[in-house]
């Protein structure tokens, strides 16, 4: 009796989550739901036997890891492209339209929370990782579980992933600095920072305690569901059991948009939670797949960001920093401010035009702002408000970390130091190497290097990979115990393996950006070969112009860069483009293949994965450029447009005889 008990009281605890904190609908009092969640509780502790990791008992936390796995992004999570003006989405519309025509979209709200990745195996959730660097994130699962808004398991057999946003309601973060406050703790800089720092906790309790929500807002290849549009597939998530946002809405062009941001920005301050803008997809997934991606964004949706908050405080001082080219950047010493739910010290000031356009002096009153929501900036000074100790400033002739003379080149508005051998460029040079998008080595950040710069344990890139070499010295450093310096040993061992692209982005080759630096590395997949290309052969790539054709040829031109190369080689740093690449020739090589339909003997996402591998060009529109489609059950329209224009279709069985024959 005790353990059909149980059962019962699984599913009444799931019905009463699922009905408040995501229908916003509680269905029994609080007492009721806590009495339930002591007994079950007594229950499976007198019952070991009847223990599941899929048991509501579970969102009580509980769970403390050493640290966080890495988990690398089947489908990597990128970020969007910003929108700050009617403007901007008009140019965006264009830019759509251009492409493929007219189009409907879908506008969300923009939920100031941290992303979040969700895998389900058979309905249960296997698996919740941050975005991190958009390629690989870590595994949170252990803190995932305590947010009662995300199912544990849903109305569903299949194995998927969705994506969204897990956030800290105003309500609960308020409840949360007070308590931290009265605790002696320094409170939240804004609901952001608690949720991210909540997520990140290595004591599931601590998370669990937090009050966290989500709503979910990506279904991952939804196409391969049978789902056509964005807005579909997020009533079916919401028919899954997830949280979705009811403000959001399908807008038939780009000026039902702005209509929906401007009504969102009026309600903006009566929401129970932060958003920082409006997300505006393309509503038809055939479309979006049509449209693709660049190296960082999805060319089918941008971030409309809110207009930033503006602040007065005072300009103390103006100081330079040196960038890893050489640029130097005019920085602004400010009067502490609270701007945006943080305290500002410093803000940009870009160039010497934008100082001198501006009239902005030392000691004025100005307003400020933060660029994005993220960069502080000063906007204007506030020349009513000068008084006798104001004064311009005089940009610098000099470099104010190895003092050479500055340049500022004809036609240009920045300024540079060209001192190859100036310790601020290293050791920004050298940080960027390290970098999340680059090489990836966590723990080496500016603060770092600098530091490792002075001791004259570095003074390359390459002797990063002999720091090892030091590591009972680098125990002596400030902030450096045992374990942290072999973590930073470990993230440096383990960078070595690295694929090509981001060896490629890390040695920052002027004018090659992340995108540039993935498109060489698969089209010459060995640094030799690219090493090797004439700037004829660069040119012919694809997206590589005569700028980065020669930029690249004068890098690998100078001697200090090939020694540099060879360094790196004898570290064992790999040299290779290790993206997925096609395992052998195959009846499928360079074929266009369309899947529909639901498939039995493996699901359209393990089918997509198998045609890859073997050198298919899947996608998801039929065109007369389709050389096949692959139709299971319950195939429609694409099964039809096949038919129609003469493209070979095999059902599942003479699909699955082709694997049989390829793999024994």
């Amino acid at each position: 009796m005790s353990i059909q008990r149980i059962t019962e009281l699984r599913k009444l605890l799931n019905d009463y989550n699922h009905a408040y904190h995501v229908l916003d609908n509680p269905i029994v009092s609080d007492a009721h739901y806590d009495a339930c969640m002591r007994e079950l509780i007594r229950l499976e502790s007198e019952y070991p036997e009847m223990d599941d990791p899929y048991s509501p008992s579970k969102r009580v936390g509980g769970k403390v890891l050493d640290g966080f796995k890495k988990v690398t992004h089947d489908v990597a999570m990128l970020s969007l492209g910003n929108a700050y003006s009617l403007e901007d989405l008009l140019a965006f519309d264009a830019r759509i339209r251009k492409d493929v025509g007219e189009v409907d979209y879908v506008a969300e709200l923009k939920i100031d929370g941290l992303a979040m990745s969700l895998r389900y195996q058979n309905g249960r959730l296997a698996m919740a990782a941050t975005r991190g660097d958009g390629e690989v994130g870590e595994d949170v699962t252990h803190n995932i579980v305590t947010v009662k808004s995300i199912p544990l398991q849903c109305d569903s057999q299949l194995s998927f992933e969705v994506r969204g946003e897990v956030y800290m309601p105003k309500a609960a973060f308020e409840k949360l600095n007070e308590s931290r406050s009265n605790a002696g703790f320094e409170p939240f800089a804004n609901p952001r920072n608690a949720a991210a720092g909540s997520v990140r906790q290595l004591d599931s309790q601590v998370a669990a305690s937090r009050q966290l929500d989500a709503f979910l807002y990506y279904f991952v290849n939804a196409q391969n569901a049978g789902i056509d549009s964005h807005m579909e597939a997020l009533k079916h998530l919401s028919k899954l059991g997830f949280k979705v946002n009811p403000l959001t809405k399908v807008c038939e062009n780009i000026h039902d948009v702005w209509t929906f941001i401007e009504e969102m920005k009026a309600q903006r301050s009566q929401l129970p939670y932060d958003i920082d803008g409006i997300v505006v997809k393309v509503n038809d997934l055939s479309i979006q797949s049509r449209l693709g991606f660049t190296a960082k964004t999805p060319r089918w949706a941008i971030a409309y960001k809110f207009p930033a908050d503006e602040v007065m405080t005072r300009l103390e001082d103006i100081f330079l920093t040196v960038g890893r080219t050489g640029k130097v950047t005019p920085n602004a010493r400010l009067t502490p401010v609270t701007l945006a739910q943080t305290t500002v010290g410093f803000a940009q000031l870009h160039n010497e035009d934008y100082i001198r356009n501006k009239d902005i002096r030392i000691n004025d009153m100005v307003m400020i702002r933060k660029a994005g929501d993220i960069i502080p900036e000063v906007v204007a000074s506030l020349p009513e408000l000068r008084d006798e100790n104001s004064k311009p400033y005089v940009f610098e002739k000099h470099c104010p970390v190895c003092h050479q003379g500055l340049v500022r080149f004809e036609d240009e508005a920045d300024t540079y130091c060209i001192n190859n051998e100036c310790p601020a460029r290293i050791i920004e040079a050298i940080a960027h190497f390290a970098s999340r998008d680059a090489m990836n080595i966590e723990g080496m950040g500016v603060k770092r290097v600098e530091q490792l710069y002075n001791q004259g344990w570095i003074r390359s890139v390459e002797d990063i990979y002999f720091l090892h070499e030091k590591r009972d010295l680098l125990t002596t450093l400030d902030k450096m115990g045992e374990k942290s310096v072999d973590k930073l040993l470990s993230a440096i061992q383990t960078s070595k393996s690295n694929s090509l692209d981001k060896l490629l982005y890390g040695l920052g080759i002027r004018h090659i950006g992340e995108k540039a630096a993935a498109t060489l590395a698969m089209r010459f997949e060995t640094m030799d070969q690219l090493m090797e290309a004439t700037e004829e052969q660069l040119c012919a790539v694809k997206e590589i112009g005569t700028v980065m054709a020669q930029s690249v040829r004068l890098f690998f031109s100078q001697q200090p860069n090939h020694h540099l190369i060879e360094m790196l080689k004898s570290a064992g740093v790999n040299m290779e483009m290790t993206k997925k690449k096609t395992e052998t020739a195959s009846f499928f090589s360079g074929k266009t293949v369309v899947l529909t339909g639901t498939l039995v003997t493996m699901t359209r996402s393990e089918a997509s994965d198998w045609l890859s591998s073997h050198g298919a060009n899947v996608t998801s529109s039929v065109s007369k450029n389709t050389d096949l489609v692959i139709a299971g059950s319950e195939a429609g329209s694409k099964l039809a447009k096949a038919q129609s224009l003469g493209v070979t279709v095999w059902d599942e069985a003479r699909f699955k005889e082709e694997v049989d024959s390829i793999e024994n």
